[in-house]
């Protein structure tokens, strides 16, 4: 349903827009990490809060619960389902799409997938990307990650992040940078 709502949405929105472009906004929009963001804006954690205590959860293992985006997003995308089981698609879509709207602008503004991006660059010259992951900190529900881009070799970005994808996105944004700098 999400994915159906917000594919729609940015149809409607960008006609004129290329079929990639949108695909690249979509797959920002939906993504897990967008989903924990629209749940945070919804207050789904302290519903889940208010649930789990009524359940009789621990306080410590409640409060790693809610501030997992993993669980969030999970929360956020159970939710939509059980609203159309109960409701259908159609009047479901419009609350999707509102609750979503200023992450479609976001994303329609702003470049959201440095990896493509660097991935894109480089080819035009020949050239690839990978990634490695320096380091991993923290307990398996509060990882943070270190990963570098190399290109050919060479170390061109660090970044850091929740999950992998995000370290290597904040990576492949730093070499971009170092790219686009005059040598």
């Amino acid at each position: 349903m999400l994915e159906l709502a917000i594919a729609r949405e940015l149809y409607t929105r960008y006609p004129e827009a290329a079929e990639g472009e949108l695909a690249k906004i979509r797959s920002h929009v939906v993504s897990r990490a967008t989903c924990a963001l629209v749940a945070h804006d919804l207050d789904l954690g302290a519903r889940l809060e208010e649930a789990a205590q009524a359940g009789g959860i621990a306080p410590d293992e409640l409060a790693r619960i809610v501030k997992s985006r993993n669980v969030t997003a999970a929360l956020l995308e159970a939710a939509i389902a059980a609203l159309f089981l109960e409701h259908g698609y159609e009047p479901i879509e419009v609350a999707i799409v509102a609750a979503f709207s200023d992450r479609i602008d976001y994303a329609s503004t702003t470049h959201v997938d440095h990896k493509t991006e660097l991935q894109e660059a480089l080819a035009k010259s020949g050239r690839a990307v990978s990634y490695s992951v320096l380091d991993v900190e923290g307990p398996p529900h509060e990882r943070r990650f270190a990963c570098a881009a190399l290109v050919d070799g060479d170390e061109l970005g660090r970044g850091t992040g929740r999950s992998k994808k995000d370290a290597e996105q904040a990576a492949a944004k730093q070499a971009l940078a170092a790219l686009a700098a005059p040598a």
